[in-house]
């Protein structure tokens, strides 16, 4: 019944979602261009509080808890488990301030409104997951960025997102090769829960009545740990406040 009455809901949900992406890619494209950085980091930061707004639409909502223990005036690495696209919106809506850099799959970086444009265009990194001598370097370059403006790289250890809120394979290496070279970085472990229910019919109709939460756990400075126990440190946090 509930999937019966969600495909109305759904359909405004999405026409919202198109609406704003197409709307914002010649936004995103004159801010860019004509004034730099700065005006089109705040179009990516308007577009995305209306994506999360737009939630209402399906009487879902995003929520944060413990945004206060983030370090402010220094590189940030974020480290999130990952369960839908939904999971993006919300960290850029919740924690612009940090301006959030991404680490995405290479087939983001085009055919999508707004999200391509910002991914290529705004301070993120597309790497080919299925070549390390491509995605490496990228990543390296990614670290010595949020390194030197003092903003933040966003990396989701398992990669490939869950569809049933249960975590998968964490991988190492990307935050390795962060860690190594943004050394005056905090890691900011976050667990994300209830994203995955936005697509628990799959791509449609949405999952009604969401709330997608985010909790920050206590940053912990690269310098003060071996990167192993930094890893270990970082997956238990994260881990441990998944909810099903």
């Amino acid at each position: 019944m509930k999937k019966i009455i969600s495909y109305p809901f759904s359909i405004l949900y999405v026409i919202a979602l198109v609406i704003l992406l197409v709307i914002f890619q010649p936004i995103q494209w004159v801010c860019l261009k004509l004034f730099g950085y700065q005006a089109h980091k705040k179009s990516v930061d308007i577009l995305n509080f209306f994506l999360a707004k737009s939630a209402y639409l399906i009487f879902s909502s995003y929520s944060i808890e413990g945004r206060e223990k983030i370090p402010t005036n220094a590189p940030i690495i974020f480290v999130a488990n990952h369960q839908s696209l939904f999971d993006i919106v919300g960290i850029i809506s919740m924690l612009n301030q940090w301006h959030p850099k991404f680490i995405a799959k290479i087939e983001l970086g085009k055919g999508i409104p707004s999200v391509s444009f910002n991914l290529k265009y705004g301070g993120s990194v597309l790497i080919n997951r299925k070549d390390p001598k491509q995605a490496l370097p990228v990543i390296k370059g990614m670290s010595q960025y949020i390194e030197k403006y003092n903003r933040s790289a966003v990396i989701f250890p398992e990669g490939t997102r869950s569809r049933t809120g249960q975590p998968k394979h964490f991988s190492e290496n990307g935050l390795k090769i962060l860690c190594k070279y943004a050394p005056s970085a905090y890691v900011v472990p976050i667990t994300i829960n209830n994203s995955w229910k936005m697509l628990r019919y799959g791509n449609f109709p949405m999952g009604l009545g969401t709330n997608i939460k985010l909790k920050i756990h206590e940053p912990l400075a690269v310098k003060d740990y071996p990167f192993e126990q930094l890893f270990q440190t970082t997956k238990d946090k994260i881990i441990s406040d998944i909810k099903n």
